[in-house]
């Protein structure tokens, strides 16, 4: 398997990370309600709410690094390409979700555009092949 199908797996789990931090630990008053999600989510605030924020960001962008990932491995582009934009653009998500959380808007867009050109970037892999 490649680095790059790794990723994919990365990707698909992060949003699991996120959703974790704005649950567990929280702070004093706040009840995790898992049967009302939706309720407990609702009521999050500061880092809590962003972290739940990164985590729907994170299940929006996996479809399409996903789909740039097996059309780009489709079609044999140069795997060391695919590989280095995968890992790129799992770790401008990590970078992204760490700004997310620190509140840290401009450094956010600025990663998840970056992010963006990595996903881009594997459909221009694939379409050069």
């Amino acid at each position: 398997m490649t680095i790059a199908l790794w990723c994919i797996l990365i990707a698909a789990l992060l949003p699991l990370v996120f959703t974790a931090v704005a649950k567990y630990g929280h702070e004093a008053g706040m009840r995790r309600l898992n049967r009302q999600p939706r309720v407990f989510q609702a009521e999050l605030t500061g880092f809590r709410a962003r972290a739940h924020w990164a985590h729907l960001n994170s299940i929006e962008a996996f479809p399409p690094f996903a789909a740039a990932v097996l059309v780009a491995q489709w079609v044999h582009a140069p795997q060391g390409r695919i590989d280095l934009l995968a890992v790129l653009f799992i770790a401008l998500r990590l970078i992204y979700g760490a700004f997310y959380l620190s509140d840290r808007p401009q450094l956010r867009s600025l990663t998840w555009v970056l992010g963006l050109a990595c996903m881009v970037g594997l459909f221009v892999v694939a379409a050069l092949a």
